[in-house]
């Protein structure tokens, strides 16, 4: 049972890392192409400016749990040191929790960009959108940066808690300090992600709603031709609901890590590492596929390709 139990872990952490590559290479291309449309125009917008800040956090975000699951599984004896499980973990927090708050921005970006709500707070928003984000995107690196420090007080005593065997210590005063470790620890990642998991929600919602009821309006004011604006509304809800689905499966995996409801390579656990590198890879080939701009660089290097290969055989 435990040799199918590793087979699976192993097999689920061999995923992830395909998964990381994956959208490694996607946020490689959003990084490019937005940094190259600032330098081309030489203004950075709010949205390259999410897109930088968004790309950046996930590049290093998978490229550390790419180094994670290799000094996981290779180097297990010195991983598993207080100093560097402890640095790997707060690491992992902060650039977990900055990732899911520039995705936050970005989603409050397209909401009062793209919804069609006349309240004077939206259309103040709108108004001052560009002069906010810069300060918004900083202050959330620091929020993020602020709570992710407390992981590192407690987070190797509670996986010396789930780790030592049963026979070393008293088993109600494991239990006892496991909930109370853990409930620091859930009420912590609570504080870290609580707002923009908020924030995410409501602006994707809305903006649901909005592209929703603008796309129920161009169909009952159709002529019979095909709309392409009623297709890319109908391609936008699409996106929208795909961000906000991985989005919400992101948050519940990674609280379930950070909280240690799973034993060290159990299944649940190399769950939910996969889970969380599927979601950020997702999101971005979500981006790609819906932004022109982006799809047009995978493009280009397909065709340079392809072109070098049809050169070569002849």
């Amino acid at each position: 049972m435990s040799t199918i139990s590793d087979l699976f872990s192993l097999i689920c952490l061999i995923i992830s890392i395909i998964e990381s590559m994956i959208g490694l290479l996607g946020n490689v291309t959003i990084l490019a192409v937005s940094s190259a449309s600032c330098i081309r125009s030489k203004i950075l917008s709010s949205y390259d400016m999410i897109m930088i800040f968004l790309s950046l956090s996930r590049l290093f975000l998978q490229s550390w749990m790419m180094l994670d699951f290799f000094l996981s599984l290779f180097c297990e004896a010195s991983y598993y040191e207080e100093n560097l499980f402890v640095t790997f973990k707060t690491v992992f927090v902060f650039l977990n929790y900055s990732s899911l708050w520039f995705a936050a921005w970005l989603s409050v970006f397209y909401c009062i960009k793209v919804a069609s709500f006349t309240q004077s707070f939206f259309i103040w928003l709108k108004q001052r959108l560009s002069s906010f984000m810069p300060w918004m995107l900083i202050t959330s690196s620091l929020f993020s940066f602020v709570t992710s420090l407390p992981f590192s007080w407690d987070i190797y005593n509670v996986h010396n808690n789930f780790t030592t065997p049963l026979t070393m210590r008293n088993t109600s005063e494991r239990r006892g300090t496991m909930k109370t470790s853990l409930l620091l620890l859930i009420l912590l990642c609570n504080a870290g992600i609580a707002l923009p998991l908020i924030m995410f929600v409501v602006s994707s919602i809305l903006l649901i709603k909005s592209l929703w009821r603008h796309t129920r309006q161009m169909q009952n004011n159709a002529t019979g031709f095909r709309d392409p604006s009623q297709e890319a509304h109908i391609g936008a809800i699409k996106s929208v609901f795909s961000f906000l689905i991985l989005y919400i499966t992101n948050f519940i995996a990674l609280v379930l890590i950070l909280s240690d409801a799973f034993l060290p390579f159990s299944i649940g656990e190399a769950i939910c590492i996969a889970v969380m590198a599927a979601c950020p890879a997702g999101h971005s080939m979500v981006l790609i596929w819906s932004n022109p701009k982006f799809r047009e660089m995978p493009a280009r290097i397909l065709q340079h390709i392809n072109c070098h290969v049809r050169t070569r055989s002849m």
